[in-house]
């Protein structure tokens, strides 16, 4: 259970080698030990995140998942819950994809679908329904800045970050009264494993950065967090700019 000042006894990692869980992990154990479920494909990246987050005080559980395998949710949230309650679940997978790729080939748009969109939306259900029945519990959802107005550059990415975004939001609705809630993160540009090799957007920020907004998002029981925080004021901005002006911007 969460206690009375917002520290974590489990916290669930799904997609747990991204920079962002990574980080939102340690920035838990700065508070206490705590168990740690780390789902993730089997990678040495995941073995070394396994030693380090050990090595920072947490007992750290290994679950296999796959986000191209849809049999892999059911099996990741099974193991997870095996070991007792889950206080928190961060869902921190997803792909940006090649754009150049993704605007002539079905398959690889299928793909980040599938990764981005189709497997979120499998793990949050499954999450829900163990959230409902143990009476409490907070799922993270990662989402981007990028699903508010998707861009010509990245828009099947944007696409499926503003369906998996939808779904979130309408889950907190659904879960309101059951003890369980949900978290909607939407980070700028996050220079991050993902975004290496990418020039960075104004406004740019670090996955510690993300990391401090999803913990304090926690504790203050928030439903939606903008990280930098303007990225709210700047999104609502751009929403409204005209279409034929939008298509113009350097975005």
């Amino acid at each position: 259970m969460i206690d009375a000042l917002g520290s974590v006894g489990t916290l669930l990692l799904v997609g747990g080698t991204s920079d962002i869980a990574v980080a939102t992990a340690h920035r838990y154990l700065r508070e206490r030990p705590l168990r740690i479920v780390l789902a993730a494909r089997d990678t040495p990246r995941r073995d070394a995140v396994a030693e380090e987050l050990r090595a920072g005080g947490g007992t750290v559980e290994v679950v296999d998942f796959d986000a191209d395998d849809p049999a892999s949710p059911q099996r990741m949230v099974e193991r997870a819950f095996a070991g007792g309650d889950v206080d928190v679940a961060v869902v921190a997978f997803g792909q940006l994809g090649d754009e150049q790729r993704l605007r002539t080939d079905a398959t690889a748009v299928a793909g980040l679908a599938q990764v981005n969109y189709v497997a979120p939306v499998v793990v949050g259900t499954l999450l829900a329904e163990r959230m409902r029945g143990q009476g409490h519990g907070v799922i993270v959802a990662l989402s981007s800045v990028a699903g508010e107005r998707p861009r010509a550059s990245n828009f099947v990415y944007g696409s499926t970050k503003a369906g998996m975004d939808a779904f979130y939001s309408g889950l907190a609705d659904s879960l309101v009264g059951s003890g369980a809630s949900v978290v909607v993160v939407r980070p700028g540009f996050v220079h991050s494993k993902m975004t290496a090799g990418r020039p960075a957007a104004p406004l740019s920020i670090t996955p510690e950065a993300v990391a401090a907004a999803i913990v304090d998002a926690v504790r203050r029981g928030r439903h939606t967090v903008w990280v930098p925080g303007v990225m709210r004021a700047v999104m609502s901005a751009l929403r409204h700019v005209p279409r034929p002006l939008f298509r113009r911007l350097p975005l």
